[in-house]
Formats: C-alpha cells, sequence, structure tokens
C-alpha cells in the first residue's frame, strides 16, 4: 500500500506532514467541484439526456470499492429483465486507436484498460470505452442496446442519468473523511443521500447509523478458480484440498481485501504481494515467486497476465451476491429508472 493510502485509511502517522501541506490543495479541489457542480444544477452547464435509460455505479472515493461486480450484476440482472444492456466506462489506463473505442474479441487492456476487458470476457457485452460517456453511450444505442450501464462516472454530470448506484467499501469506508489529496475522497459524504441506492461491500461496524439511504449491503462470493493458461475451472473447496499453500498477488484498490478473502477459505497465504491498482503487469513481476506453489490472483489481474502466464497461476472470480429483499430493492429501482427514460 502506497504511503498516502495508508495516511488516507490507516491513521499512518505521516498523517501529521502531509495533510497540512496537502489541504490547500484539497481546498482547491473542492472550490473547483463545488462550482462544477452548481453550474450543472442551475443549468449553466447542460447535462445530456439520452432516450434510453441510463444507471450510474459510482463512489465518492478512490477505487477498490467494489464496482465491477455490481456491473457484472447489472448486466445480468437487465438481461432477466428483458434489456439488451451495453457498459460505459474510462478505460482508465488504456490507450485505444480512437474514441469511443467499441471492444471486440481482439482488444486488449492495453486498448480498454482492465476492468472493461473483464467484463467483456465475462458476460460477452456490448462496451465502449472513451472520456466522452455520452458519445460511448450512443455508440451503444447505436448497436442496439437499449438500456446503459454506466461503470464509474457519479461525478461525470454532463451524463444525465436515471438512477444512481453508489458503492461503499464496508471495511475502509471513507477513510479520514478528507477530499484529494487530503483523503481519498472525489465528494463529500452528502452525496450519498442524494443517490438512489448506497451498496456497502461487506458489513460496515460504523456510519451505518447514519442512514445515508436507502443502503443494502453486499457480498462478493467466491466458488470456483480458474487457470489462466489452460482455462480449466475447479471448485474452490477441491483446490483447497490438494493445495496446503499458495503464493498471491492483487494490483487493485485495496489488495488486503483479496488477500483476506483467500485466508478466509482457509487457503494458507505463503507469499502475497500488492501492486498499486491498474498495474500494468509484466513476467519480471513475478520472479520471487516459486512456480511450484500456485499463484492466485484476482480475475481483474489476470486479464493482464495471459501472455505470459505459466501453468501453475490461477484467478478468483467473484460475483456480487444480496438478501432476496435487497436484490428485490434493486429490480425495483431498475424498473423505476426504465419507465422515467420512457
Amino acid at each position: 500500500m502506497r504511503l498516502i493510502e495508508k495516511v488516507w485509511f490507516n491513521s499512518h502517522p505521516a498523517k501529521w506532514l502531509l495533510v497540512p501541506i496537502l489541504l490547500p490543495l484539497s481546498a482547491l479541489f473542492w472550490l473547483i467541484s463545488t462550482v462544477r457542480r452548481i453550474s450543472f444544477n442551475f443549468g449553466l452547464s447542460k447535462s445530456y439526456h439520452l432516450n434510453k435509460p441510463v444507471i450510474v455505479v459510482g463512489n465518492i472515493g478512490v477505487g477498490g470499492n467494489g464496482k465491477t461486480p455490481v456491473v457484472l450484476y447489472l448486466i445480468e440482472l437487465t438481461r432477466l429483465l428483458g434489456l439488451t444492456p451495453g457498459v460505459i466506462s474510462r478505460g482508465y489506463g488504456g490507450k485505444a486507436p480512437h474514441y469511443p473505442y467499441l471492444l471486440d474479441e481482439n482488444s486488449t487492456s492495453l486498448e480498454a484498460g482492465d476492468e472493461p476487458i473483464l467484463i467483456q470476457q465475462r458476460c460477452q457485452v456490448p462496451i465502449a470505452v472513451g472520456s466522452d460517456r455520452i458519445a460511448s453511450a450512443e455508440l451503444l444505442i447505436a448497436q442496439g442496446c437499449d438500456i446503459i450501464i454506466s461503470d464509474d462516472g457519479l461525478q461525470h454530470y454532463r451524463l444525465a442519468r436515471d438512477i444512481e448506484l453508489v458503492i461503499v467499501d464496508g471495511k475502509r469506508l471513507f477513510g479520514n473523511g478528507l477530499l484529494l489529496p487530503a483523503g481519498p475522497l472525489r465528494e463529500g459524504k452528502w452525496r450519498l443521500p442524494k443517490s438512489d441506492l448506497v451498496i456497502y461491500n461487506g458489513k460496515s461496524s460504523q456510519d451505518r447509523q447514519q442512514k445515508y439511504t436507502p443502503g443494502i449491503n453486499m457480498t462478493l462470493v467466491a466458488t470456483e478458480l480458474c487457470n489462466l493458461l489452460t482455462g480449466e475451472r475447479i471448485k474452490l473447496k477441491d483446490f483447497i484440498k490438494r493445495n496446503e499453500s499458495v503464493n498471491a498477488i492483487a494490483g487493485i484498490g485495496a489488495p488486503q481485501r483479496f488477500f483476506d478473502t483467500l485466508t478466509a477459505h482457509q487457503l494458507k497465504i505463503n507469499k502475497q504481494q500488492s501492486f498499486v491498482d491498474h498495474h500494468a503487469f509484466a513476467l519480471a513481476d513475478f520472479s520471487e515467486f516459486d512456480d511450484n506453489i500456485p499463484l492466485l490472483m484476482t480475475e481483474k489481474d489476470a486479464v493482464k497476465c495471459h501472455d505470459f502466464c505459466k501453468e501453475n497461476w490461477w484467478f478468483l472470480p467473484v460475483d456480487a451476491a444480496f438478501s432476496d429483499e435487497d436484490r428485490q430493492l434493486i429490480i425495483d429501482k431498475t424498473q423505476i429508472a426504465i419507465q422515467s427514460a420512457i
């Protein structure tokens, strides 16, 4: 974990030095974002309404909150409702030949970013990436999509939305509660009640009593492992029986969450290594790992490692799970969004 993240989330002693230095920049960030938001609220800047419903899945802080599992969940949910979803994304870290860029079976994470590739490989759904989310959405609508799911984009006020789902890491919550760069927040906690639904990724022991509303719990469920080289899938319980220990890497927003997931399933981690979110992996990153011990990684990391993977490398897909009551709430919110766009 980078030092600044330790300051944001773990109250590292360096906070006494860094936070006072960064607070003036946070004040400037607040001023610029406030002026921009007011501009949209009073019509000085225009929001664009598409002729199809738009669901925005975002957060008020930096990454690693669990947006992608929610996007995957919504893709399947909207298909069950008889719709043809399309996903738009910024495509962070990718350098496409042009924008908006429509992914195909030959697209790579170098072009589109890691999350869009993960989503496409898992769901075979139309995906367009680019900073102009409206242009990306219109491209998908031209492809026959009748509902747009925006992966991130909560602060992209130029794109009007019919429903907002805000994802919050139930463990890290809001860190020190400060705006970037002194803290991890893009917007303050005041933003939560203005959304349609707050989804807590994992149970939270605090802040829930403030009722940021309505708030529901999400758990990430893992049932199997997939081999990067062969595509073989094996039940997690069977894999555990065969392997006394594993190595693990994670280049996501909250790497420790992945390692905790492994240990929670009774996997003994021999060696683990964290990388920054969206890290561009190369074979040299794995030189210190013993090839005789299985190496486990997240699905997001795996999309960047297929070109040089080894036979003992595995990734762990996870799925969002909700209670029946909360699932129905998501369905109700989605159906309202659909009706409001008609």
